[in-house]
């Protein structure tokens, strides 16, 4: 049976997907993703880019998993076309195809095993990409950018006077333009090659819980590390769903996954860097709190769940508010957060 809702063009351009069945892969905010397996039980992964991607990422995964596998770790792997092409194109949209990694992936940390399975995953691929040298490809340089997703949201209020969701966004968005500028100190630390988006759903896990590889490397490239870090453990350390109040910041959780990622801790990663993790987390929650807030009242970017939420607006409100929330609850606990880090990497 040919796969629902994949044009059949795009097909053609692998051989092996020529008698595969398929099912849409829902979790994922960004790129449309679909697992295809052939009649004899082989998996892969298609994905339909969204727009913000440009096609020569794909030339940055190949070189990224290229090097991670070279340095033992399990990673997908981007499947060439079988005229050697990494991508094919269709309707003006990007279209590639990536090896699967069998495992589950989960929205929440479910308990103290896998707080630290995320850390020591998260050590490993920043020491196994130390050594790595790459000019990327894509164009997407420094995706935490708080500067310019302040400045889009500053452009969303601008011009969205008369969206619904105006006077709720406007609210929030003035506390967090107000608060950012105390965590400019981070942007002078060094460039890292890293993950840029290490939320728990991009780690995928065996039958133990054991982690196995990180994928959705679209955002790979070079930051800073406290916002790389910062972002994971904003996932990782708040017990419910970006979407939902009231949200907190577990210190049992931190303190698990910063033993974690002690046990594999690359070697270059200085003091400086481990003393701005929790002022990293704090700015990337302000950060995806501005990039929610602009896309409640844009509905143009975020994925989001039609049966919970009447509309993409509302969904990506909800999601701004919980992430301000949630750096309420950091601020908050700074001072024991910091202890915990000094007591496990410093």
């Amino acid at each position: 049976m040919s796969p629902t809702e994949i044009p059949a063009e795009v097909l053609q351009h692998w051989q092996c997907l020529s008698d595969t069945s398929s099912r849409r892969i829902t979790a994922g905010l960004i790129n449309d993703t679909y697992q295809l397996t052939s009649r004899d039980h082989t998996k892969y992964v298609l994905q339909r880019l969204h727009p913000v991607f440009k096609a020569e990422v794909n030339r940055d995964i190949r070189a990224i998993t290229d090097h991670l596998k070279w340095q033992g770790m399990r990673t997908p792997s981007v499947m060439p076309c079988d005229d050697g092409a990494l991508w094919c194109e269709h309707d003006g949209r990007v279209w590639r195809l990536l090896s699967h990694v069998s495992g589950h992936t989960v929205h929440a940390v479910a308990d103290a095993n896998m707080a630290y399975q995320a850390g020591h995953i998260a050590a490993r691929f920043h020491a196994a990409l130390g050594d790595f040298e790459y000019e990327y490809r894509s164009g997407r340089f420094n995706v935490h950018d708080t500067a310019a997703h302040l400045e889009r949201l500053t452009d969303a209020l601008q011009d969205q006077h008369d969206h619904r969701h105006y006077p709720s966004v406007a609210r929030l968005a003035l506390r967090i333009l107000a608060t950012t500028d105390r965590f400019d100190d981070i942007d002078k630390l060094p460039m890292r090659h890293c993950h840029g988006d290490l939320k728990i759903s991009n780690i995928v896990f065996d039958e133990d819980n054991s982690a196995i590889c990180l994928i959705d490397l679209d955002t790979v490239g070079q930051m800073v590390w406290p916002l790389e870090m910062g972002d994971a453990l904003r996932s990782w350390c708040n017990p419910r769903t970006e979407d939902k109040l009231r949200a907190d910041l577990d210190l049992q959780i931190l303190d698990v996954a910063m033993i974690g990622y002690a046990a594999a801790m690359p070697a270059w990663l200085t003091v400086t860097e481990k003393e701005n993790l929790i002022a990293g987390l704090a700015r990337i929650c302000l950060e995806l709190s501005a990039r929610f807030l602009t896309d409640a009242l844009r509905e143009s970017y975020f994925g989001w769940d039609n049966k919970t939420y009447a509309t993409r607006g509302d969904h990506n409100l909800a999601r701004g508010k919980a992430m301000y929330s949630l750096y309420d609850d950091v601020m908050k606990k700074r001072a024991a957060a910091e202890k915990i880090v000094k007591k496990h990497l410093l």
